[in-house]
């Protein structure tokens, strides 16, 4: 079988990082410095789909480094409600891929009418998005033929991590993110066997991450579902202890994005009381597991952008899997590449 149009994309993400650094450092060192200057109050982001993974992950990384709050904007409370927010003295951020959906572009202009200033990470840099922003982060991803997002969605994190490494002027990050590309071309072993096997068989799973790789496990069930109609639902490890793990039963899988900081410890002692109900862990991680299954992804070189290369890792088992159930993963059934949400 020839090469998806998925895999091909996969394997373009360490160039297009490269890309996006080096076209994006000089607006991005200015961007950072208005915003230092500017001194916000709040940070709101929108965004849908995979864009809005990409927007958890921002929020982590802007209440972890420029100490503000974020909160995820509901596009419909622009394009469908018509509601006003007070958002003077905000940052409203936008990620999205075409940036044509219109809800998307309504709530962004509602958030500049309200007082915020927008800042847009969008590929399109034609789209109306990218054309009523206050400021421009271009993705550089290029052209994604597969419905499946990946090469842009590996460029929406590298664009808000780098944002917020140049606005907290975190020398230990920038220094880390300058080999992230590297990093990412090299990640190119071909998925575990057995990992893929598991993962084809299994009807329903959990998806398990925290802090940062919260947002990883929210955009690898997303891929799962889209990819290959497997029912995958995502929690951060603080939560899946509640309500989620009474449905857990002998051998249920749980695909796990191990953290690389402060929430490592605590991952992985939640980690061991699902394997204690039943649970079948397959972990993604930079190190081999004895006791569970593993799929070793390459150590992105700081805790923040380590599980950047975790999710360019799974992209590639989630790539092996669809083709495995018999699907294709360019063309998943019922999606188009824009959804033009109202």
């Amino acid at each position: 079988m020839s090469a998806t149009f998925m895999a091909t994309e996969i394997a373009e993400s360490g160039a297009v990082a490269h890309r996006q650094l080096t076209a994006n450092a000089a607006p991005t060192a200015k961007l950072a410095a208005a915003l230092r200057a500017r001194k916000p109050s709040f940070a709101v982001t929108i965004a849908r789909g995979s864009s809005d993974h990409a927007a958890l992950y921002l929020k982590h990384l802007v209440e972890l480094k420029a100490a503000l709050a974020c909160a995820s904007l509901g596009p419909s409370l622009a394009s469908l409600y018509h509601a006003p927010l007070r958002l003077a003295g905000a940052v409203a951020i936008a990620i999205s891929q075409s940036g044509r959906s219109p809800d998307i572009v309504a709530m962004q202009r509602a958030a500049r009418d309200q007082g915020a200033v927008a800042i847009a990470m969008v590929n399109d840099e034609d789209s109306p998005l990218a054309r009523d922003a206050d400021a421009l982060l271009p993705l550089h991803a290029g052209a994604e033929r597969s419905v499946a997002a990946t090469k842009s969605m590996i460029a929406s994190l590298v664009a808000g991590v780098s944002l917020v490494a140049h606005w907290s002027e975190d020398s230990e990050l920038l220094a880390a993110l300058a080999k992230l590309p590297s990093i990412l071309d090299l990640s190119s072993a071909a998925p575990p066997s057995a990992a893929v096997e598991t993962l084809a068989k299994a009807a329903s799973l959990f998806v398990v991450g925290r802090g940062a790789t919260h947002a990883v496990a929210a955009e690898a069930a997303l891929k799962l579902k889209e990819t290959s109609a497997i029912h995958a639902e995502a929690f951060s490890s603080a939560e899946v202890l509640h309500g989620p793990a009474g449905i857990i039963g002998p051998g249920f899988p749980v695909l796990a994005f191990a953290p690389a900081d402060a929430a490592r410890e605590e991952f992985f002692a939640a980690l061991d009381r699902l394997a204690s109900f039943g649970a079948a862990p397959l972990v993604v991680d930079y190190e081999r597991h004895a006791r569970w299954q593993t799929v070793v992804a390459l150590d992105g070189g700081h805790p923040l952008l380590t599980p950047i290369v975790a999710l360019h890792a799974f992209y590639r088992v989630a790539e092996a899997t669809a083709r495995r159930r018999g699907r294709d993963p360019d063309q998943p059934p019922h999606l188009m590449k824009v959804t033009e949400t109202l």
